[in-house]
């Protein structure tokens, strides 16, 4: 009798799992040509490192509507960094573009980026390509629109960053290996 209880708690306990939030497949990655070091895809959402003329061309072919570059207004004014001007290159192969900053001082982490984002993406039309420098941002920025809007598992939210190129994070190094994140409950 312990033992059917258990079995019906554990198959009532993953079938919610299952429907909790938006189901998102664990990103693969793809070619990277046109990308810096990585291009990985997930349903209809691409996360990159920065494409090159070409790499932005090749998304515009494969039916990306929507870039969105977590890179900051001096990396992007840096020509020896982003060589050409990705704004108005996107907007002539007829994709919207929005930058949300990442980095440094005057563009940190916070939940204002991510709800930032979380608008963009909930009013994009079509596929969307996100990017950074080598997809380290933006892998982070997935998995915490995951996790806050999706309501994906934090873990789980973390292994599809991984998966784009969020990598292991330095605490985890550290400590020789992948650890376990909890959210605290809202109140």
């Amino acid at each position: 009798m312990i033992k059917q209880m258990f079995a019906a708690i554990v198959i009532v306990a993953f079938s919610t799992a299952a429907f909790a939030g938006d189901t998102q497949p664990v990103p693969k990655k793809i070619d990277a040509e046109g990308f810096q070091e990585v291009l990985a895809q997930t349903g209809d959402v691409y996360i990159a490192g920065q494409p090159s003329l070409a790499g932005l061309e090749r998304m515009a072919k494969n039916g990306v509507k929507t870039v969105v570059s977590f890179r900051t207004p001096r990396e992007m004014n840096n020509r020896d960094i982003v060589p050409f001007d990705e704004a108005a290159k996107a907007s002539e192969l007829g994709m919207r573009y929005v930058n949300i900053p990442l980095g440094g001082d005057k563009h940190p982490y916070s939940p204002e980026a991510l709800a930032a984002f979380a608008k963009v993406m909930e009013g994009a039309e079509g596929k969307t390509l996100i990017h950074c420098t080598v997809a380290w941002r933006a892998s982070h920025m997935w998995a915490a629109y995951l996790t806050k809007y999706k309501g994906m598992d934090i873990n789980e939210a973390a292994a599809h960053g991984r998966a784009a190129n969020m990598g292991i994070q330095p605490i985890e190094g550290l400590l020789g290996g992948e650890i376990s994140y909890s959210r605290p409950e809202k109140p």
